[in-house]
């Protein structure tokens, strides 16, 4: 299988949620539950943003972390200053941190309109902040900004920005949707392209602006890429980014690229439950693989793969069950936090026309409940009482 890289982002881009508010201790406690998890990458924040951030680099010096490794995040020096006199990556290294994550721009329109300065000056930006940080021994990720929409707008100048960075030392260039615009196959593209070009390992960040955050980083794996950036839940500003609670499982139980241990892959449902307390939220119950529905259901198909089954076995013997027909059925999961070991109570609805009945059956298996509390009214308008 190939090993994917996951870098989680829950304590910064997570945290710009709308409603999301972590202390300092929240920021720790998930830090050492993705650690423990085997997350190769935590990011813990901007330090020199904020006086939290500040506190939970400080405090996370005293950890030992048995897996991933702690991250903290940047951007490129300010236009016309050297490297070695950034404030940002000063503080940066203040931190003791092993790996930074760089923010540089990819896109030429927002070199000459955001940063206002030129596309040469932007390129030794994000090569002299990259190689300032490794000659002090640190692992460096260049988050590419924008990649995609400075792909479409420049593709010539948005491959140069991380060929800069690539030999600058870079370990990772990653290809940001900040925008959360791109369509999957543009994604597809746009990441084969640059698999191709460079010879260093490739990621992707996707936000969820449109609703395909999860698919397009499954989409760039496809492509050649290794590393993906994410948040549990999806959490983060606006429409928030790929949930990592769904594109781990994708990729590990789908499409055969190892994430986590088998072990770690089924407490991801705890995690996220984990995150969302802290994190103050309700969890959704209808987040794939994760939430409390994703084993309820009606049985649709089930109930009809099973009366159909009965009436061949039986109507030979019992003629008058051609004259009786399922009107209703409902199915509950009791103890859905067992997943598919949960027990289910089906409730079904017959008539012959003239009486109406209810049964009701409690198992762990769907199509075997047994029969609990049968009973016969006459008249079509009466239901049995459960």
């Amino acid at each position: 299988m190939t090993r994917i890289q996951l870098y989680d982002t829950t304590l910064r881009d997570g945290a710009q949620g709308e409603g999301i508010s972590f202390s300092v201790e929240d920021k720790l406690k998930i830090a050492q539950r993705l650690d423990q998890m085997g997350f190769d990458y935590i990011e813990g924040g901007w330090p020199g943003s904020n006086p939290k951030d500040n506190e939970f680099f400080q405090k996370a010096k005293d950890i030992q972390w048995e897996h991933g490794k702690l991250s903290a995040f940047g951007s490129t020096r300010r236009a016309g200053t050297k490297a070695c006199e950034d404030r940002n990556l000063q503080t940066i290294l203040a931190t003791k941190v092993k790996v930074a994550a760089i923010v540089g721009k990819a896109w030429d329109f927002q070199v000459t309109n955001a940063l206002q300065t030129t596309l040469e000056e932007n390129l030794a930006m994000v090569a002299e902040s990259i190689a300032f940080l490794c000659s002090h021994g640190l692992e460096v990720i260049f988050d590419a900004e924008h990649y995609f929409d400075g792909y479409k707008a420049n593709p010539s100048y948005a491959l140069e920005v991380l060929q800069a960075a690539a030999e600058a030392g870079a370990s990772v260039v990653v290809l940001c949707d900040t925008n959360g615009g791109t369509l999957p196959w543009e994604i597809d593209a746009a990441t084969r392209a640059v698999v191709e070009s460079l010879g260093v390992r490739v990621g992707v960040h996707i936000h969820n602006d449109a609703g395909l955050a999860v698919a397009s980083s499954l989409v760039a794996v496809n492509a050649g890429a290794t590393h993906v950036q994410g948040t549990i839940n999806g959490y983060g500003e606006r429409c928030g980014n790929a949930d990592l609670c769904s594109v781990i499982p994708n990729l590990q139980l789908k499409a055969g690229k190892e994430c986590l241990t088998k072990e770690n892959l089924g407490q991801l449902t705890r995690l996220s439950n984990f995150v969302s307390e802290l994190a103050n939220q309700i969890p959704d119950d209808k987040q794939p693989f994760v939430g409390r529905s994703v084993f309820s259901h009606k049985g649709g198909l089930h109930v009809s793969a099973l009366d159909n089954a009965l009436r061949k076995a039986l109507e030979e013997a019992y003629p008058r069950l051609q004259n009786i027909w399922l009107t209703d059925y409902k199915v509950r999961v009791l103890n859905e936090r067992r997943g598919t070991g949960a027990k289910v109570r089906v409730l079904i609805e017959s008539t012959d026309g003239v009486q109406t009945w209810g049964t009701v059956g409690v198992s762990h298996n769907l199509i075997e409940p047994r029969r609990e509390n049968p009973g016969i009214h006459s008249g079509d308008e009466r239901r049995t009482s459960v």
